[in-house]
């Protein structure tokens, strides 16, 4: 059976993760919080917030912007999370 968590993105019970998906704390938080669901929800975001701000994943400076967007997203915590700011879907209007 399938190990089922509280997701907080989802705010519903879902399938969790098979193994914490980023080292440290926050990987065992959202290890024990997020869904699978969700996080390919966050993989699909981080691409999105990493092209648009043209982040470098070697960036240590980097890195600290992904984790405020990736807590902001995952836990609605801070102010990051959201769309980058100006990001327009392809196909969009301004």
């Amino acid at each position: 059976m399938a190990r089922t968590v509280m997701c907080t993105v989802l705010k519903r019970e879902a399938e969790g993760l098979d193994e914490p998906p980023h080292p440290g704390e926050l990987g065992t938080r959202i290890y024990h919080h997020v869904s699978k669901q969700a996080w390919q929800q966050w993989l699909d975001r981080l691409q999105m917030i990493i092209n648009e701000n043209q982040l470098s994943t070697a960036d240590p400076r980097s890195i600290e912007v992904i984790e405020r967007h990736m807590v902001g997203f995952l836990f609605g915590e801070g102010d990051q999370g959201g769309l980058p700011q100006g990001f327009r879907a392809a196909g969009g209007k301004k």
